[in-house]
């Protein structure tokens, strides 16, 4: 129909048929055919909801159950990620054991390197380990003399025990009388690698040369059972510093 001055009438059929297209194309009736749309039409997967494998897809295309799709078992990218950096710090710990084990078997080359050529008997890593434990606990008994002068006036008192002697003091004529005087007063004697060692032992912070050990202290008494400890450690390194000493000589 066009819009004239005087437009003609409508037919009865357009006449009929206005008021309801008029209806249908009203914006209810639009919003309610919307509504009516079918699910696979109407309902899409986000981006970021479709990245995953294990998603069901709503699409009338895939007609298997989700229960019996095929799982995808390869890892994403972030987990293979975790893996590696995992696998990587295993390494890295790996290397750092072997840096530290590398570091220590130096350390204890170059303490053998600074060791004094009269450092005889010398302590294994077995005796030296007991040495320096029996020489912690007379410390903390105070049953230890410390330093050269303490260890000489001991000796020369008549007082007995174990002298302990770092083998890595310099110059060597610091010490050089200790040994004779231990021989001669027939009191045991072993040197130790390390006289820092043997300070960390003694409880104390500067280097010590020598201790000599005494199971009784010099003021005062110890328990029954302290002593009894204490007695049989000593007991057990000086079989074994005889031992070494038998063997050299």
């Amino acid at each position: 129909h066009t819009y004239t001055k005087n437009p003609k009438p409508l037919t009865s059929v357009a006449a009929l048929l206005l008021p309801f297209l008029k209806s249908s194309l009203s914006p209810d009736i639009v919003r309610l055919r919307r509504r009516r749309r079918p699910v696979h039409l109407s309902s899409s997967l986000a981006p970021h909801v479709a990245q995953f494998s294990l998603s069901p897809s709503l699409s009338p295309v895939n007609t298997t159950p989700p229960s019996l799709s095929p799982v995808n078992l390869t890892a994403s990218p972030p987990v293979a990620a975790a893996s590696s950096h995992l696998h990587i710090q295993r390494d890295r710990m790996g290397s750092d054991s072997e840096a530290e084990k590398s570091a220590h078997k130096e350390k204890e080359r170059k303490k053998m390197l600074a060791l004094a050529p009269i450092a005889k008997p010398l302590a294994g890593k077995k005796l030296c380990k007991r040495t320096l434990k029996l020489v912690r606990k007379a410390a903390e008994h105070k049953c230890l003399k410390r330093g050269v002068k303490e260890v000489v006036k001991s000796i020369r008192r008549g007082h007995k025990g174990v002298c302990v002697i770092a083998g890595n003091i310099s110059p060597i004529d610091v010490i050089t009388h200790v040994p004779i005087l231990c021989e001669e007063a027939d009191i045991p004697y072993v040197y130790v690698p390390s006289k820092e060692d043997l300070a960390s032992a003694g409880a104390t912070k500067r280097p010590t040369c020598c201790v000599l050990v005494m199971t009784k202290p010099a003021k005062g008494e110890l328990e029954k059972g302290e002593q009894e400890k204490l007695k049989s450690d000593y007991d057990q390194v000086v079989s074994e510093i005889n031992e070494i000493t038998a063997s050299l000589f």
